[in-house]
């Protein structure tokens, strides 16, 4: 975990993610052949990481001697990962016997322990796509993997970012449609939302849009998604927001398989840097897919018991299917409303061992002058202490720059003054 600190605007700071972004290894058959354990538990650790759930991986033990005996009756997969603990010359050797094998278009990756120049000028006159010197770790074999199929030049897979609220009605569309909204306008980020609320989604009327088609359209049809259907469904909200919109209609039932979204966040995924997803509150095999392959994921909850419960629940989850991913952020919503007995952020925190990284106080006024216009915090009020938040969301879940917090969160002023009534 990152060094946390904090400032006025109520947000933590969190280790920046990698400028070089990991995406998604495509539908690809990989075989490794390993020698030592410690490389074999590498590989394995890999093919259980999210980003390596579409390709179809075998490991073997024997390393390059095992695959040319294995290759000279089978064909070649789309990748073979070799593992040598010989010398220059026995791998170059090996390499040698293989390439007597492999069918056209098959990429090779090597992990040697050997860190030599001219070793790698051979490798690479042989054919070899990569060479990893060990020791290394799991995401730097998924990234080898993964920029193996990312053309040069090719604009970089867009970073999903998932929002969920750990309760209903905590604001989680909210905080979706605004940090959304963020990126776009204070970015300059080309940007998706999606709106995977279909019965009850709200982002037509926040963004004050009232397109005829959206996403049921794709979802209902999933033979028929490419980009130009995502494109002739998704509404413009500005020069680089777009919104996939939820038909917010009950006149038919949103039962889906596990797999029924993918193909749509395939193709936003080819075509918009960025891709905001409004989850509902609700726990099913889709819905933890969204969560489990998204990039950067947001749990908004309120300071109540339930919301404890509910937030610890899904995080074990989250973190027991995504091991090499940085921590889910936090933000706790809607704290200081009169009246209502609440937890405690700190003990919130200690209690789910994650501390939040937004905390946005109660503001009826501000949230429902935005709401009922149909339009974004930082429209209605771009001073706001709240407007700072959402831009400084839009940053981390991006990965442009390092969120700052202060001691103070955002609404102690708003409790100091209640404080002072009381007295």
């Amino acid at each position: 975990m990152g060094v946390q600190s904090e400032d006025e605007a109520g947000v933590a700071v969190k280790d920046a993610p990698g400028a070089q972004q990991v995406g998604p290894v495509p539908r690809i058959s990989i075989q490794a052949f390993c020698e030592t354990p410690e490389v074999a538990a590498i590989v394995q650790a890999a093919i259980a990481d999210r980003r390596m759930n579409k390709a179809h991986v075998k490991l073997h033990m024997g390393g390059a001697p095992a695959a040319v005996e294995a290759y000279r009756v089978a064909p070649t997969p789309n990748l073979i990962v070799l593992e040598s603990t010989h010398d220059r010359n026995a791998l170059v050797g090996h390499l040698d016997e293989l390439s007597q094998f492999c069918d056209v278009g098959t990429k090779v990756i090597v992990c040697g322990k050997v860190n030599d120049i001219v070793l790698y000028r051979q490798l690479i006159l042989r054919g070899v796509s990569e060479y990893l010197v060990a020791p290394f770790g799991v995401m730097e074999f998924v990234q080898a993997v993964s920029h193996l199929y990312s053309a040069p030049g090719a604009t970089p897979v867009g970073r999903v970012v998932a929002v969920i609220g750990a309760k209903g009605g905590v604001g989680s569309s909210t905080i979706a449609h605004n940090v959304a909204w963020s990126i776009a306008s204070g970015l300059d980020i080309s940007t998706v939302i999606a709106d995977l609320d279909l019965g009850f989604g709200t982002a037509g009327l926040d963004y004050n849009q009232d397109p005829p088609q959206g996403i049921a359209e794709a979802v209902f049809a999933p033979d028929r998604v490419d980009s130009n259907l995502v494109d002739r469904l998704l509404s413009k909200c500005s020069d680089n927001l777009s919104l996939l919109a939820a038909p917010a209609t009950l006149d038919r039932l949103y039962d889906f398989p596990e797999t029924a979204f993918d193909s749509i966040i395939d193709v936003m995924r080819a075509s918009t840097p960025c891709i905001v997803l409004d989850l509902p509150h609700s726990w099913n095999a889709w819905t933890r897919r969204m969560l489990i392959g998204a990039d950067e994921v947001m749990i908004v909850a309120a300071p109540d018991l339930a919301n404890l419960r509910n937030t610890k629940n899904v995080l074990d989850n989250i973190r027991s299917a995504r091991p090499n991913d940085r921590h889910p952020n936090l933000i706790i919503n809607g704290v200081g409303l009169m009246k209502r007995p609440e937890i405690a952020v700190a003990d919130f925190a200690k209690t789910v061992e994650l501390e939040p990284v937004a905390v946005i106080p109660h503001d009826a006024k501000l949230f429902g002058a935005a709401a009922n216009n149909g339009q974004m915090i930082a429209e209605i009020d771009a001073n706001s202490k709240v407007a700072e938040v959402f831009a400084d969301l839009a940053r981390l879940v991006t990965g442009k720059a390092e969120i700052r917090k202060s001691k103070r969160s955002l609404f102690e002023p708003l409790m100091a003054k209640l404080g002072r009534k009381k007295a």
